[in-house]
């Protein structure tokens, strides 16, 4: 039975966006919990207001998304990515966990360059998903609805789903990983396996992951915090040069921390 979950993380200015839109996010059934982590339901009523882009920081994993006239299976994302909101709509989405659309897909996910037709992997027409997921009357209907889908295409249960997501867990607990070799020899994983298994698997390599739960990490201590010290962040995080620091910082999220911090006032 799907339930209510607690919002994860990965909403930039989180606390600024609350009267922009609704995030839900939903477990999904038991079945189908090894390969899927969430589905998120994004609803906005902005009627008589100004448009908004709400963005989002990247994270490994693929989405199944619902949209009006955009609906397709999109690979991770390397940077920061801005989503449009006018007018009133709800947008709906699987989010795979990380490595498990692979068994579904049985490509290496790092191919997935464009979006993906959802009729190419789930024989499912999209405007007929959209008008039917949009047509009904609440959340656990529509997670119902897009289980029925995915149901008959669901493949055997590979370890390697589970084994990826072990240390990618590993990696957003222990802030102070910051090599590949750590992972490699906690694991006991030869390198260039683990680099190709997450090439197949997950679309990004370990050391992006890696960088991706430092920076993600700043930018939430960044949202609750009024004045950040950056050099101590920096430092907390691993990093032994405020620079690089805020190098990474800009690559994922596109500003500097101080233009993040600045923004979130």
């Amino acid at each position: 039975m799907s339930g209510l979950i607690k919002p994860s993380l990965g909403i930039m200015n989180l606390q600024q966006t609350a009267q922009k839109f609704q995030l839900s996010r939903l477990a999904p059934s038991e079945e189908l919990a090894f390969f899927i982590r969430h589905y998120w339901i994004v609803r906005w009523d902005l009627r008589g207001q100004e448009p908004y882009i709400q963005h989002v920081i990247p994270n490994p994993c693929v989405n199944l998304i619902v949209e009006p006239g955009q609906t397709a299976i999109y690979g991770p994302g390397k940077e920061k990515y801005g989503h449009h909101l006018e007018g009133h709509g709800c947008v709906f989405g699987v989010k795979f966990k990380p490595g498990g659309f692979y068994p579904f897909f049985k490509q290496p996910v790092s191919g997935m360059t464009s979006p993906l037709s959802i009729q190419s992997v789930f024989d499912a027409d999209p405007l007929a998903l959209e008008a039917d997921m949009f047509a009904q009357e609440n959340e656990q209907q529509m997670v119902a609805l897009i289980e029925q889908l995915i149901r008959p295409k669901l493949p055997e249960q590979d370890t390697q789903v589970a084994f990826i997501n072990e240390i990618i867990d590993y990696i957003n607990e222990q802030h102070d990983i910051t090599k590949v070799d750590s992972l490699c020899e906690h694991f006991h994983v030869n390198k260039r396996t683990l680099q190709r298994l997450f090439d197949h698997y997950v679309g990004v390599t370990p050391k992006w992951v890696i960088k991706l739960a430092r920076i993600q990490n700043a930018a939430e201590m960044t949202d609750v915090s009024d004045k950040p010290n950056w050099s101590k962040l920096s430092m907390d995080l691993g990093y032994h040069d405020q620079s690089h620091f805020i190098k990474d910082f800009k690559s994922i999220i596109g500003q500097t921390p101080d233009e993040y911090a600045r923004q979130a006032l």
